[in-house]
């Protein structure tokens, strides 16, 4: 699971060759969502503050992840992502 960002103690990653959608992969302490890239839909259980800033991050770094998406559907290299700031 490469890991592309981290910020606020959330850990954002992507797994290479994963099932569709677009998605990403997010982790805080005990807690794992996934969130599709193109809707926002989140599917796994986070505290409000750290899912907000997890949609707050996804807003303004969408192109990017979908870039790092076709990066890993190719098992290449995924491309860090600056934080939430």
């Amino acid at each position: 699971m490469p890991e592309i960002s981290r910020f606020l103690g959330i850990i954002i990653f992507m797994n290479w060759a994963d099932h569709p959608l677009p998605h990403f992969h997010a982790r805080y302490g005990d807690y794992e969502i996934t969130v599709e890239i193109e809707t926002g839909v989140v599917r796994g259980e986070f505290p409000k503050r750290a899912l907000r800033a997890v949609l707050d991050w996804l807003d303004d770094h969408k192109a990017e992840l979908l870039e790092n998406w076709l990066l890993a559907a190719q098992r290449k290299p995924l491309n860090q992502i600056a934080p939430l700031e």
